[in-house]
């Protein structure tokens, strides 16, 4: 199965996880945040390590140095450790958290092997999330249905010998040239973003036009039995090209622009403030 990188969220904190030999493994620095409540978690997690060594428990066996991605935007090696070993860590940490922090963190990692029994389950969930954000049902299932078409393609890379996320970006940024006439960069500052994901933030038309171009990159890399980054290149902007030629048709036919400065910040701060005056 694939890596897969995100955040979980704890009583409003982030705490980072991967998935690491068919396991979730959580960021041990971030936990340790969590329950001390404390500024210092990283001077407080290398006291405990000396402790709990002391006390007869193997932490090299039980913490893996994987790469998480850091408030910078950059991945670093980090102590993770999976549920197991978490849940030894977090008894040795006295706080008022800990039980409902087990309770979390046990049904945060059984979730994941619940959605790898049935994927539909992950769907859900997905739908939930976009939901509570105040998105329609019908831009849904076009970010669900773009989902599904994007992990097809960069599966297909990944059979084609694209292995690194330099590849992959670069690949990405070709479509997105090829497509809309604008690099990601350039799409993001259209749209007022900094790190938001730029498909959270896409239309119905932007959306279907980028289903397209990969889509049609994926057939195409096919096709060509494109090996190598070189030939996927050029499926890549042959795929954009595609649905490059079909945008400038519709805005031809429409005398409208496809792209467009409108993003989802705040319409979905103005449904949190509504929720929140619903409360009082």
């Amino acid at each position: 199965m694939k890596q897969s990188n995100g955040l979980v969220v704890f009583q409003s904190s982030k705490i980072r996880r991967t998935w690491h030999n068919e396991e979730w493994w959580f960021s041990v620095v971030d936990i340790v945040e969590v329950l001390t409540e404390s500024g210092r978690a990283r001077k407080y997690w290398s006291d405990l390590k000396k402790r709990l060594n002391e006390e007869g428990f193997e932490l090299s066996e039980k913490i893996g140095q994987l790469k998480l991605k850091s408030s910078d935007g950059k991945f670093y090696v980090t102590d993770c450790a999976k549920t197991e070993s978490m849940f030894r860590i977090i008894q040795s940490i006295p706080s008022r958290k800990a039980e409902p922090f087990k309770r979390w963190l046990a049904k945060v990692g059984y979730d994941r092997v619940q959605e790898i029994e049935n994927p539909e389950l992950a769907q859900k969930r997905m739908k939930e999330l976009f939901k509570s954000k105040g998105y329609s049902d019908d831009w849904i299932e076009k970010r669900v249905r773009g989902i599904a078409i994007r992990d097809e393609l960069t599966d297909e890379w990944d059979k084609r010998g694209i292995k690194t996320k330099r590849e992959y970006s670069m690949l990405t940024a070709e479509i997105s040239k090829a497509t809309f006439g604008l690099t990601l960069g350039e799409y993001q500052k259209l749209k007022g973003l900094k790190r938001q994901n730029l498909r959270d933030h896409m239309d119905d038309l932007e959306l279907i036009f980028t289903m397209l171009s990969e889509a049609s990159t994926t057939k195409i890399a096919r096709k060509k039995d494109a090996l190598g980054f070189d030939k996927n290149k050029s499926a890549a902007k042959e795929g954009g090209t595609v649905a490059g030629v079909a945008r400038k048709e519709l805005e031809k036919r429409s005398g409208e622009k496809v792209v467009t400065s409108k993003n989802y910040l705040k319409e979905t701060e103005k449904l949190k403030k509504l929720k929140n005056k619903r409360k009082t």
